[in-house]
């Protein structure tokens, strides 16, 4: 778990997911994943893969491949994956807004947190291609959850590491299984389709609110989750 510049305190918090959210990631874990697969023997789909990019390479694991699999082999397929997506670092952009929108809610009174499932090391790389670290108050990785998306684990590391309630929290999130870890806190999360998921999947997941991409969201702050949430903490 890493956190960012030391700040006073503050009582509310916006969580967002990293990949297909805030860095445009999600067909590279796509393409990642499917390579890791083709080298270990299977031949999983590529749209199978993308539903199912978000949650815990364990668990997309447990999802793609045979239960009756030599699951020794399991995390050479992941090893395989990190060295595939690794070679991709270099390519990755943020999403258009992305770095304004962190800055826009710390600037707005709350704080800021990274809440992704990826492995340390590619989270540092997504952080430095987001460029947000000034306004970062902490980030969670794979490493800080025992159990990955759909559980809440690392949103529930998120708000320890930040001090706030779950009350006092949105997340902010691309893929059905990041709304499904926030419902599960009865945390309000905002859908962006720009991972590729539609309105109607994140909608039905339970997403409060759906709009494109971070810029999208970041035009139309003062309307949504987040500017309740900010506006709730100024009237305290």
């Amino acid at each position: 778990m890493t956190a960012g510049p030391p700040r006073g305190r503050r009582r509310a918090a916006v969580l967002f997911d990293v990949d297909g959210t805030l860095v445009d990631s999600v067909y590279v874990h796509t393409l990642a994943w499917w390579q890791a697969f083709r080298q270990a023997g299977y031949d999983v789909p590529m749209a199978d893969i993308h539903r199912s990019v978000g949650m815990g390479g364990d668990r997309i694991l447990a999802r793609l491949l045979p239960a009756d699999r030599d699951t020794d082999r399991d995390s050479e397929i992941m090893t395989s994956h990190a060295a595939v997506f690794s070679t991709f670092w270099p390519s990755l952009r943020p999403l258009d807004g992305a770095r304004e929108l962190l800055e826009r809610c710390h600037d707005g009174g709350l704080a800021v947190a990274l809440a992704s499932s990826a492995r340390e090391r590619d989270l540092d790389v997504l952080r430095a291609v987001v460029g947000g670290d000034a306004v970062i108050d902490a980030a969670t990785s794979s490493a800080d959850a025992k159990e990955s998306k759909p559980a809440p684990d690392i949103l529930v590391a998120a708000l320890k590491a930040l001090g706030v309630r779950a009350s006092d929290a949105v997340y902010v999130g691309d893929a059905v299984w990041d709304i499904y870890a926030a419902g599960n806190l009865d945390i309000p999360a905002i859908g962006l389709t720009c991972g590729g998921t539609s309105e109607a999947e994140l909608r039905d997941a339970g997403a409060v609110e759906i709009y494109a991409s971070p810029r999208a969201l970041l035009d139309n702050l003062a309307d949504s989750a987040i500017g309740e949430l900010a506006a709730r903490v100024r009237r305290s």
